[in-house]
């Protein structure tokens, strides 16, 4: 059994008693490795979790198998037992619905009955990718709806579980002549290609669909994308052309207890920002909130899994949970058109969520963790390396209080960006409070100056007043900061006349972090340890269900053979005689070399679209050890996206196909040696290990013959090592020439920054510093500085000053430096 942590809070310590008293298994950050769940396919992500008949039920799905995988139903018991349930049939089930007049829970293809008791429904008379389940619009009590993917929707008896096909799903239409099922088929019953949600009331049930097929969705994120669309039982009407995800209602799983009034919520997104709706009173009301991550992004829709609104409260007290772009918010179950306020956001997070629950006081998280196929989340900076030979995901069980204990809530988002408004034309109304500082960035691209007005509803019943007025001249762009008094649940912005403009929101909320990592990384060696215990890591294939490592005893830059090891599902670490899978992860997974360049100034990171990008140092350390290969920059450790350590600094990394480093997001800085890091069983596993500091850590595992060790422990376990630090610039003693912007330098979601501006011209220096607050442009002036002959000038920024990049043009040839500092 597993000791408790010192380092937990008092919360987290009831818990991790708790569950101690449950299971004998060990336990990481609240992951245990034995419920770690597989299948042959190429991604293994937790489609639902639901408690019910005493047990706790999770469902997993492969990718695209509307007909059927090796997927299994889990049961787990109190003392957390697994239990394969034989009635399992896989496939891609991602729905779930108590129907409390037959006491029974539909998971996936499953009907469960109050004992435990199971029944599947037949893929051959109900195909499809199962995304939804819905109450019946005219026998509620006798009938429930499924929905899928590709938009097969049918009608199933709750007693015998006979099926009624209302439409047919795509992958049956496009069934080869032989049978053979063609991959990534789709419906053209309503727009986009990636059904998500499915829900009902007021007389209509409500889909939605997050992606767009073809090979443009698949390479940009900001064009055209999904649907939300209703059906009265005859006809469907497409609401609102956009992606979006989660559909429900303050009925949560159980559907609405008043169907003809009680609302509908969905959630969705499109380039600028996240998007809210509600349906009630007979109509649609949108409104739109900040992205905490780009994550997600993708307008193919395969980045998202299934975003929820959950209640994880007590029926005395409903407390309802809504996951969306890497951030927990908490959501009103009031939630209205005409009663809109509450919105508000908790913390951020990496994990990759399909569904989450309360179960026994804790909240269990369903992940997508490690998808071997990757997806289309290639770049270079990996190299050539292989995805996870095995797909598998886990449980994540937590505190209460977890989404209030993660990663800061910085986040952002536009109303407008690069596009066309009428004059005195609202917005969309964009959520306003939740967060300390907040700021506007306005760029009117018109042709004549033009009054931007901003008006607030302050209590979110839908009246609407003035707060301020700013006007911004032609081919302009302003910094709006709104003091803490001026204070609304949502501001919208009207233009006096039709002009070109962007609209864009930072919102920033104090990083209570310190620069020193928690004691849970104690045993991870410093980046200056001249030795150091690393190896290669690699999740084995064939059912191995195993991690390889190559153990490498480093000395310096230099690595020596250790031997090969493998960690099983009790995470016992073990030295084993495997030459060919050895061979296999020391070519398959070396580090890359040179993916990266790092100069005097700063790291230059060119992407596989050509772009330049330039990141902060850290300790000086690095730059040998990364240009030897020594340490790993870039794997994909949550399912397509990837976790990018550079110069001391993890970063979140959005694939390519998510607008990749322009929306890079800082997590953490450090000092610490890692050689190497992987996903297994749920657990985020680490290489370089200083032995003899690891000593009472129960994050590090060493092998019997201590001559391997790894660290392990939860991806948001990484929001501990401290706040985001570092130095640096796009200029160095740069020769620059006159009005040409130098390259974009990382600036968003650090603290306490200053610049530093010189040069080496006789006569002074204008220099304007240009931001931009949205990561793919546009590029916006902020600030000029008049720099006079072997001078320097010091600027310390405003905490309320917020963009995602910085660059530098001067005014003449010159030799010129713009250097950063962010602690």
């Amino acid at each position: 059994m597993k000791k408790t942590n010192l380092w937990l809070t008092a919360p987290l310590l009831f818990l991790t008693l708790q569950l101690t008293a449950q299971s004998k298994k060990p336990s990481f950050s609240g992951i245990y490795p034995h419920l770690a769940m597989y299948n042959s396919a190429g991604e293994c992500g937790t489609g639902a979790v639901v408690p019910w008949a005493g047990k706790l039920w999770a469902i997993t799905y492969a990718p695209h198998l509307p007909f059927g995988s090796d997927d299994k139903l889990y049961e787990i018991s109190a003392d957390l037992t697994q239990t394969v349930r034989p009635e399992s049939i896989g496939g891609t089930p991602a729905n779930r619905m108590i129907h409390k007049e037959s006491n029974q829970l539909f998971i996936g293809p499953y009907a469960i009955d109050a004992k435990g008791g199971v029944r599947a429904i037949s893929y051959k008379t109900m195909p499809g990718r199962h995304t939804g389940n819905a109450r019946h619009l005219t026998d509620p009590k006798g009938k429930i709806y499924y929905g899928t993917m590709e938009e097969g929707f049918y009608e199933v008896d709750v007693k015998s579980l006979d099926v009624k096909t209302l439409y047919t799903d795509g992958n049956v239409k496009n069934l080869k002549s032989d049978g053979e099922q063609q991959p990534y088929q789709y419906n053209n019953l309503l727009p986009g290609a990636h059904g998500k949600g499915y829900y009902s009331g007021q007389g209509v049930t409500v889909y939605s669909n997050n992606g767009e097929p073809g090979k443009k969705a698949e390479q940009q994120f900001d064009v055209e994308s999904g649907s939300l669309s209703e059906w009265d039982g005859k006809n469907w009407k497409v609401v609102r052309r956009n992606q979006f995800v989660e559909v429900t209602g303050p009925g949560g799983i159980d559907g609405n207890k008043n169907p003809e009034t009680d609302a509908i919520w969905a959630t969705g997104w499109d380039h600028k920002s996240l998007l809210m709706a509600v349906r009630d009173h007979g109509k649609w009301t949108f409104y739109r909130l900040p992205k905490a991550s780009h994550a997600y992004d993708g307008a193919h829709g395969w980045n998202t899994e299934w975003p929820r609104i959950r209640d994880v409260g007590t029926a005395a007290k409903p407390d309802y949970l809504m996951t969306m772009h890497g951030m927990f918010w908490k959501f009103p179950e009031t939630f209205t058109s005409k009663n809109s306020a509450g919105i508000r956001p908790k913390t951020a997070y990496l994990k990759v969520i399909g569904d989450y629950t309360r179960w026994n006081d804790q909240l269990v998280f369903g992940c997508d963790d490690s998808a071997q196929r990757e997806f289309l989340n290639k770049r270079k900076a990996k190299g050539n390396i292989e995805g996870p030979g095995q797909s598998n995901s886990n449980l994540w069980f937590t505190s209460l209080t977890k989404p209030d204990e993660l990663g800061p809530n910085n986040s952002e988002g536009a109303v407008w960006l690069n596009e066309n408004v009428k004059a005195n034309a609202a917005s969309e109304p964009f959520l306003f409070s939740g967060w300390a500082r907040r700021t506007a960035w306005v760029q009117n691209n018109g042709d004549s100056e033009v009054a931007f007005t901003f008006e607030v509803d302050k209590s979110g019943n839908d009246s609407w007043a003035a707060l301020k007025t700013v006007k911004i001249p032609a081919k302009t762009a302003r910094e709006i900061v709104f003091a803490t008094a001026e204070s609304g649940e949502w501001i919208r912005i009207k233009a006096d006349k039709e002009t070109y403009v962007s609209a864009h929101f930072s919102y920033q909320n104090d990083d209570k972090r310190t620069m020193s990592a928690n004691a849970i990384f104690n045993g991870l060696s410093p980046v200056n340890a001249a030795a150091t215990t690393g190896g290669l890591l690699y999740g084995l294939g064939e059912n191995r269900r195993a991690l390889g490592i190559t153990a490498l005893n480093y000395a310096g830059s230099k690595a020596s053979d250790a031997g090969y090891y493998e960690l099983d599902g009790d995470m016992k670490l073990s030295r084993k005689e495997d030459l060919k899978t050895k061979d296999f992860i020391k070519t398959k997974f070396r580090i890359p070399q040179q993916v990266v360049t790092i100069d005097a100034s700063s790291v230059l990171v060119i992407d596989d679209k050509g772009r330049r990008w330039r990141l902060p140092l850290g300790d000086e350390a690095f730059t040998g050890l990364t240009n030897d290969a020594a340490l790993r920059i870039c794997r994909e450790v949550s399912t397509e996206r990837d976790l990018f350590n550079c110069h001391g600094t993890f970063y979140e990394l959005p694939a390519e196909n998510a607008d990749g480093y322009a929306k890079i997001r800082p997590i953490s800085s450090h000092k610490l040696r890692i050689n190497d890091y992987a996903s297994y069983r749920g657990l985020l596993v680490m290489t370089g290990i200083d032995a003899k500091s690891a000593k009472g850590n129960e994050h590090i595992i060493v092998s019997d013959d201590q001559k391997a060790a790894v660290w392990a422990g939860a991806i948001d376990d990484l929001w501990k090592l401290g706040k985001p630090t570092g130095h640096g610039g796009p200029l160095n003693d740069t020769q620059v020439k006159a009005n040409e912007a130098s390259d974009p330098f990382l600036i968003g979601f650090y603290d306490q920054k200053t610049l530093q501006l010189s040069h080496n011209a006789k006569s002074p220096v204008t220099f304007t510093m240009e931001v931009d607050p949205v990561g793919n442009g546009p590029w916006m002036e902020s600030r000029k500085f008049v720099v006079e002959p072997g001078k320097t000038v010091d600027f310390s920024f405003p905490k309320e000053f917020a963009a995602r990049w910085v660059r530098f043009k001067a005014d003449k040839d010159c030799e010129a430096t713009a250097w950063m500092e962010y602690r």
